[in-house]
């Protein structure tokens, strides 16, 4: 079995590449001077193998090993289709 991997939940903000999405994950992270919380947002490149995501989909991303230059993460399910 492998080891346990990150798991992140994102938006599928591009699927123009083949077999190929890229997911914003959001999270909220307290300024540690005004203590306020601030959205902090980062772009992942991850394996989609059957072109499945459209873009505005909610899906679930896994590590995984190096697939291109800057593909490491694989798609393990689509939690919401776009409308």
């Amino acid at each position: 079995m492998r080891a346990n991997r990150r798991k992140l939940v994102g938006v599928v903000v591009s699927d123009k590449g083949d077999k190929t999405i890229v997911v914003q994950v959001e999270r909220l992270v307290k300024h540690p001077l005004l203590k306020k919380y601030v959205k902090k947002r980062k772009k992942f490149m991850a394996h989609d193998p059957n072109n499945d995501c459209k873009m505005g989909d909610k899906v679930e991303i896994v590590e995984s090993r190096p697939l291109s230059a800057r593909k490491r993460w694989h798609l393990v399910r689509i939690i919401e289709k776009a409308k």
